[in-house]
């Protein structure tokens, strides 16, 4: 008999939150009506921002230096590198136009092109700026151009795309507390230190832009750098909601910690900074919903207005083409800067010359990691190795309620509703199958493997019962992997199981698990603890029929699950993890880690890392064949040396 579909589920209840919130959210917006209204609404969005950027860290020397310029008929080039961290090279270049200064400013950002501000696109945007009068200021994103982070690796596969190498590094940085969207943004607020201490330049007219991912961070320094006069985002303004709908992950910097939560959407970065002039770019055939972008124009908009600002302060522009900083809306941005800075009308440039790597390196090799910068990698490990020698041991009852907050656990009742689904048969067993309701709209599987067939329309639970946490599905692990556990139960906590969502790309950086955790994240919870509370729903709900002590096993993802359970439920017994991960710290200290990133705990190592959970559970654990941060087995001196990093014994 077919089995009732749950692949839709965890993503039905994300759009249904999003949607409550944004109901919520417009109704507010609906209801200002005084220009003191907008000043205080306005505040709480910029706490509430501030807050998703933190920490920021503190200023340093920028050590910026010249190594090379190019003259052109009518403009040069002057290429900069400076340390936007200690050692922490950004290369970037100056675009200058002939004549006398100061010149009005524009700070560029880069989307994801893997050749950074080498892109034609980019150089494009660059000249036809500088034809107009301004000085530019562009600099390389991190991984892009010449400031690829992992130049000295042999296997970098699973960072061959510069999309896929800021999700790397974006869950590491999440379990420091760290948020890759500030690393981003600071590269750009160290930029305009740099470029505000020129004398071509005019600081009182200053402007920002960038398309796609550099659309992104033009969003966010909008919001946060005052020093900003103007802005033009190009491709990337739509609403949360939209994305989520329509299955488009983002990058990790793309996922602003607590915003969704704090009642924030897209429009609000740009509402932050009313009545300054806002110019939002897309494009008719983008991936990035031309409906969201209206939404969020119109909400600007409304608040622009409110605030008593000039109707030319706020416009829209979509281009004709599809996604990118095509040269219509390359025009566009031109002509509303020229318009606010109060130049002369731009030309309009019909030839654009590219300049080639050779000319436009601003290091000897083409890559600041090789030039002697610290990777990012390092700066996560350093950090991880700083928290591991400063924080203290906490009491259990204290880690308990720590972990109860990193988790963000809900309120849970003392035995959840279940419902009796239709049995099935796996192999040469029958599988009674229930579907707990575990949080509304929500429901963790639960498989009860049967001696008598005709047993699977009742829960008889046993009074020491084993429950299994698989790694992607409970039913088949516990097949062939647990065959002489009886009686045994399996678990599917979300997004596992029945309610996984893309069986064939689950480990993809862009996969729907990725695109549930990201908005877990903006909604200021872990989907990681959503997971946990599910089975500890699942153990609420045995002991409640009957169980006394529930013993625990889990596999892979299912192993770490297993083991916050095991922790945090009185009524777990004993716990037995396959292929386990030894500690948080180690992925901290790998270049490149192979687990999703729904396994990274936010903040994690700030207050804990796993083996303080392992040594809690004292004889109640064992450990088999543990996985490595690739997500292979450990052996030998590797799995000695893992254990003796993590405090633990063989």
């Amino acid at each position: 008999m077919p089995c009732t579909g749950y692949q839709h589920m965890v993503h039905d209840y994300y759009i249904k939150r999003l949607h409550a919130t944004y109901t919520e959210r417009r109704a507010t917006l609906r209801a200002l009506r005084t220009r003191a209204q907008a000043q205080q609404y306005q505040e709480d969005v910029r706490r509430a921002i501030a807050r998703a950027f933190a920490p920021r860290p503190q200023k340093t020397p920028l050590n910026a230096r010249c190594s090379g310029t190019i003259e052109r008929r009518f403009f040069r080039v002057e290429k900069i590198l400076f340390e936007s961290r200690p050692g922490f090279t950004v290369s970037a270049h100056v675009y200058l136009p002939r004549g006398e200064g100061p010149f009005p400013a524009v700070l560029g950002t880069c989307g994801h092109d893997a050749a950074g501000i080498q892109a034609p696109i980019y150089q494009a945007f660059c000249q036809r700026l500088a034809r107009a009068g301004f000085a530019v200021l562009i600099y390389d994103p991190i991984n892009q151009g010449e400031r690829d982070q992992y130049w000295h690796l042999k296997d970098r596969n699973a960072v061959a795309s510069c999309t896929h190498a800021h999700n790397m590094m974006g869950k590491q940085l999440e379990l420091v507390g760290d948020f890759f969207g500030m690393w981003r943004v600071w590269d750009g607020m160290r930029a305009l230190d740099y470029f505000l201490t020129r004398p071509e330049v005019d600081t009182t007219r200053v402007g920002l832009t960038g398309n796609s991912g550099g659309g992104t961070v033009s969003t966010w320094l909008w919001a946060l750098d005052e020093r900003i006069t103007m802005a033009a985002p190009s491709c990337f303004v739509t609403t949360f909601l939209h994305n989520l709908e329509n299955e488009l992950p983002a990058d990790s910097e793309q996922y602003p910690p607590g915003v969704i939560g704090s009642g924030l959407d897209m429009a609000d970065f740009i509402i932050a900074r009313a009545p300054s002039p806002t110019l939002l770019l897309g494009q008719r055939y983008d991936f990035f919903d031309r409906r969201g972008l209206q939404q969020a124009f119109d909400d600007v908009a409304q608040f622009y207005d409110l605030t008593g600002a000039p109707t030319a302060n706020r416009d829209l522009f979509i281009g004709p083409q599809g996604h990118g900083f095509s040269r219509h809306n390359q025009e566009a941005m031109v002509e509303f800067f020229a318009r606010h800075a109060a130049t002369d009308s731009p030309p309009r440039v019909s030839k654009i010359t590219t300049l080639d790597s050779t000319a436009l390196n601003t290091t000897p090799d083409g890559n600041t990691v090789a030039a002697g910068a610290k990777p990012i990698y390092e700066w996560v490990a350093e950090r991880a190795d700083q928290l591991s020698r400063t924080r203290h041991s906490l009491p259990t009852e204290r880690l308990k309620e720590r972990l109860h907050t990193l988790l963000s656990l809900p309120q849970r009742s003392s035995t959840p509703y279940y419902r009796v689904l239709r049995p099935q048969r796996h192999g040469e067993y029958t599988h009674a199958r229930y579907a707990i309701e575990s949080e509304s709209d929500v429901r963790a599987l639960l498989h009860k493997r049967l001696a008598h067939a005709t047993r699977g329309h009742t829960l008889d639970v046993e009074r020491m019962p084993s429950l299994y946490l698989p790694h992607l599905d409970a039913v088949s692990e516990c097949s062939s992997a647990l065959p002489e556990l009886v009686p045994l139960y399996g678990l599917n906590p979300r997004g596992l199981g029945e309610s996984r969502p893309d069986d064939a790309d689950f480990f993809h950086p862009y996969g729907m698990d990725y695109l549930f955790h990201g908005h877990a994240l903006m909604l200021g919870e872990s989907y990681l603890g959503r997971r946990v509370h599910d089975t500890l729903s699942a153990l609420d709900l045995l002991v409640g029929e009957g169980a006394q002590k529930v013993h625990l096993y889990g596999r892979g993802q299912g192993a770490l699950i297993a083991l916050y359970v095991a922790f945090l439920h009185d009524q777990s017994g004993t716990i037995t993890l396959y292929n386990a991960p030894l500690s948080y710290t180690a992925w901290c200290k790998a270049p490149l880690v192979a687990w999703p990133a729904a396994n990274f705990l936010r903040g994690a190592l700030r207050y804990f890392d796993l083996p303080d959970l392992y040594r809690a559970l004292g004889k109640r654990l064992r450990l088999i064949e543990p996985w490595g941060p690739d997500m292979k087995p450990l052996r030998g001196k590797a799995l000695r040396l893992e254990l003796d990093e993590a405090g633990l014994t063989a």
